[in-house]
């Protein structure tokens, strides 16, 4: 019951930031992911900020690097590197709203990057992720585009 109460209030809380959610990329101040480096999440298996001289726009947003090498191979596959649901929560997009994210609540599931709300949410996501990331997939192909 209180995993439930949980999901409910974390639906509440995000309701409200998801109307404001329009790009298709979770950005703060321009930058996705809060400018921290997308390949290195999977290269260094940690995050790393990136550096403004490493910029690349790409699907209407900043992408910072921490380095030349992992700005080439973010250009040349961003689709490997650049998280799932444009960086939004996963539990969230499950759930069929984009929600803002928290960069330490990263995982790599099948080689693949993925965020959440916080970590509270990150638990209960990681416990299921396997039921919710079909769900996520399908639910994003209809939110993306919208607030």
């Amino acid at each position: 019951m209180k995993q439930s109460f949980l999901v409910f209030l974390f639906s509440i809380a995000i309701s409200a930031s998801a109307l404001a959610q329009k790009s298709q990329t979770f950005q703060t101040n321009g930058k996705a992911i809060r400018g921290f480096d997308a390949v290195a999440f999977h290269t260094e298996a940690k995050p790393v900020e990136g550096k403004p001289e490493y910029s690349y726009q790409w699907n209407d947003a900043a992408w910072f690097f921490s380095s030349q090498a992992n700005l080439d191979s973010f250009k040349m596959a961003p689709q490997k590197y650049a998280p799932q649901y444009g960086g939004y929560c996963a539990y969230g997009t499950s759930d069929g709203h984009k929600a803002p994210t928290e960069t330490d609540t990263w995982t790599i599931v099948d080689s693949k990057l993925y965020f959440n709300y916080n970590k509270k949410v990150k638990e209960q996501w990681s416990k299921k992720n396997g039921e919710l990331i079909p769900k996520a997939d399908k639910n994003w192909e209809v939110i993306k585009d919208k607030e």
